[in-house]
């Protein structure tokens, strides 16, 4: 009898069937901090809900299926017609149907709309992180298309819908729409002034037409787009557009797809090089040469997401991470028993947390701020480009030593944490890599002193409360007192702005293990280049049972 050769064993069992909501607590507690309490019920429901979904067998093979089959572009249909259309796998048709009914797209409805809907996205992204990007972009579309009380009448209510309905159509003939975004150029890229894309006035209606080309135009299915163009007299003046696919009559917009870009990751979203031929029809949004400004409030929504989807790839890896080393046993015992793997997944643990509270914490001043609230908007101003810089750039690091924690599983595609690792840089390059977003930090704190009162404000609820804390805080206050020539020095200032802004909302609310570990390795200076470099002393074992998930 031939012997067994093929049994398997020591071998985790996969993560799912598990509600990615409850089983994470910094999460949770975040959104018991923030949502009012006659509101905390209804909100805690939806998003375990959303977190069980998440946590479904049904839901990962949905994610995957749709970076296994990308987007395919067709240009022309059988019979020679321009058509310019790229076709999906179910699986992201489903995604986006998921997503949107959980009101993803959708912050606006109510008082603590910024904050749920975070939450929400920091669940569902864990699930796929490319699906992320139609209902980012619809859901900030709302905010510049108020610059004009017209437009948003008549497209906010679509915007905001719960139903998905995918297809070109006449926008007034569906349910509910997506929208996307072209600012990018390939002369330009993030200096968008150097756009050259052209607007030719139709009539003064505010309708246009546009000529020109965009480099990067992400989900091109979407039913309507926020773009900028030159309008005016010579060169012209930056200036928001509104610019549907289809028109009212039925027709198709010109909206010359040339091709979808292959990236490092991402690979489920279709990004497109797209081209406006003279005949494309367009509607102004807000004031001729204002565009940057109008415009201005979609990128600061985007680019919250970005913090919050680095976030929900952080702490997915991690899950992915302590469960495994949860189940996996070498030289006899667990891996997550073993002291120096102990010190590497706390230390993953702690940078997810931090993130995942930040990320709240900025949703939760949103809310505010459209409340009315003028010091959340000036924190705002500094806290989002520093959370934005520093929660991103740890993205990829977290996603590449979780990874390692699988060893040579973590690097086969079954995993799931090749996508992950793929997927980590995305956050920190789109709605303006790091270079521009501490040129913005710089830029609020030369002309808006109130932004750096409210900073100093909400850093100083925690002061007393740690040593480090404090330690760190007068050292930022001694770099804030020498201004010159500090574009140089930039990045090591939002860093330093960034940490010390984590270091305090995890001691205001953290458990002391993680507050203690946090401020001892990012703030106190011990603390090695590498994760697992934890000082001794700390209570690494309740930093990692905290982040562990238990499915089943």
């Amino acid at each position: 009898m031939a012997a067994t050769t093929h049994t398997v064993t020591n071998q985790p069992p996969p993560l799912e069937g598990y509600d990615v909501y409850a089983q994470d607590q910094a999460l949770v507690e975040g959104v018991r901090r923030h949502v009012g309490e006659e509101q905390r019920a209804q909100a805690e429901a939806e998003l375990s809900a959303l977190g069980r979904l998440a946590g479904s067998a049904e839901a990962q093979r949905w994610g995957a299926e749709a970076n296994s089959h990308p987007p395919e572009l067709r240009t022309h249909d059988r019979y020679g017609h321009r058509v310019d259309e790229v076709d999906f796998h179910p699986s992201w048709h489903r995604l986006l149907e998921h997503g949107t009914a959980a009101g993803l797209t959708d912050a606006w409805s109510r008082p603590d709309g910024q904050l749920r809907r975070s939450a929400g996205f920091l669940v569902w992204s864990q699930v796929e992180a490319g699906h992320g990007c139609p209902l980012s972009m619809t859901h900030a579309a709302v905010p510049a298309l108020r610059a004009d009380p017209h437009l948003a009448a008549e497209w906010e209510p679509r915007l905001v819908s719960r139903t998905y309905e995918p297809g070109l159509r006449p926008a007034a003939a569906k349910a509910g729409v997506l929208a996307g975004m072209g600012m990018t150029e390939k002369q330009g890229g993030s200096d968008v002034r150097a756009n050259t894309t052209r607007a030719e006035p139709l009539a003064e209606d505010g309708t246009y037409t546009l000529t020109g080309h965009k480099w990067f135009c992400s989900a091109p299915m979407s039913d309507v787009f926020l773009v900028l163009a030159q309008a005016g007299p010579g060169e012209g003046r930056p200036t928001c557009f509104l610019l549907p696919r289809v028109l009212p009559d039925g027709s198709r917009n010109t909206f010359r797809i040339q091709r979808l870009k292959d990236k490092l990751g991402n690979r489920s979203n279709a990004s497109a090089e797209v081209e406006f031929d003279g005949s494309t029809w367009a509607r102004r949004v807000g004031e001729e040469g204002r565009g940057v400004a109008t415009i201005i409030e979609m990128v600061a929504a985007t680019r919250l997401d970005c913090v919050t989807g680095s976030a929900a790839l952080m702490r997915q890896a991690v899950a992915q991470a302590t469960h495994h080393a949860a189940h996996r046993t070498a030289f006899g015992g667990t891996l997550l028993d073993k002291p120096l793997m102990r010190n590497v997944l706390a230390d993953l643990a702690l940078e997810s947390e931090a993130a995942t509270t930040l990320a709240l914490r900025l949703a939760a001043a949103h809310d505010r701020a459209a409340g009315g609230d003028e010091e959340e908007r000036q924190l705002l101003r500094l806290a989002l480009p520093a959370a934005k810089y520093w929660v991103t750039k740890r993205c990829t690091p977290v996603a590449a030593e979780a990874l390692e924690c699988l060893g040579g599983n973590g690097y086969v595609e079954e995993s799931g944490m090749p996508r992950l690792l793929r997927e980590s840089p995305l956050n920190s390059i789109w709605e303006g890599a790091g270079n521009v977003q501490a040129l913005d930090v710089l830029r609020a704190l030369q002309r808006e002193p109130g932004a750096l009162d409210a900073f100093l404000t909400e850093v100083g609820a925690a002061r007393g409360a740690d040593h480090r804390l404090d330690g760190a805080v007068k050292d930022l206050l001694t770099e804030l007192a020498d201004l010159d020539g500090v574009e140089g020095r930039a990045r090591r200032l939002v860093e330093r702005m960034a940490l010390v802004l984590q270091g305090s909302l995890l001691v205001r609310w953290a458990p002391s293990a993680v507050a203690d570990s946090f401020c001892a390795s990012r703030l106190g200076g011990d603390w090695g280049s590498a994760f697992g470099t934890l000082p001794r002393g700390l209570d690494l074992a309740s930093v990692t049972d905290r982040a562990r998930p238990k499915a089943g």
